[in-house]
């Protein structure tokens, strides 16, 4: 299983953050080498890190791809610039973020890219939409979500939102 985080806490121009995980989401699905396959509900999150900024969107998907993981990467990021991400403060307030959360079982350590995730099991944000599409899957270094989330030391706030509305179902899934 392929996994990537989706976040946006802040609209540009006249998308809202929920459109611009949409947004993000059609531009993955129509890369020539990326098949979207599963897409979470999307959920309303408080800040990690950098507290004093407006809440997060925050939604997983499933994909299928033969590109190696550090390509991946580099599409993800293409398409954050793409959408006029600008990485100014970490942690702070951004139009989208994709993060590649799982790629099958590799496990890999580089500069820009660890594999799996190494903060997923301490993200109710990732771990939650997670279960979704998850369900029983080993998910980090052989447990599942619903055990990562039974010893998690987050606490945060994660509510339920709503469903993405996205025009990537059309394409994707046939």
């Amino acid at each position: 299983m392929i996994v990537l985080g989706l976040g946006s806490n802040i609209s540009i121009g006249n998308n809202t953050r929920e459109e611009n995980i949409a947004t993000a989401i059609r531009l993955l699905s129509e890369h020539s080498r990326i098949a979207v396959e599963q897409v979470s509900s999307l959920y309303e999150t408080e800040p990690v890190g950098l507290k004093d900024q407006p809440s997060f969107l925050n939604a997983v998907i499933a994909i299928t791809t033969e590109l190696p993981p550090l390509e991946l990467l580099d599409v993800c990021l293409g398409i954050e610039r793409q959408m006029g991400r600008v990485r100014e403060v970490r942690w702070g307030p951004r139009n989208i973020d994709i993060d590649l959360l799982l790629y099958h079982n590799v496990e890999m350590a580089t500069i820009t890219l660890e594999l799996p995730h190494p903060r997923m099991p301490d993200r109710r944000f990732v771990l939650i939409p997670l279960a979704e599409i998850a369900g029983n899957l080993s998910v980090y270094k052989g447990k599942t979500v619903q055990e990562l989330l039974a010893v998690t030391g987050d606490n945060s706030q994660v509510n339920l939102y709503g469903n993405i509305k996205t025009s990537w179902q059309a394409n994707a899934i046939g």
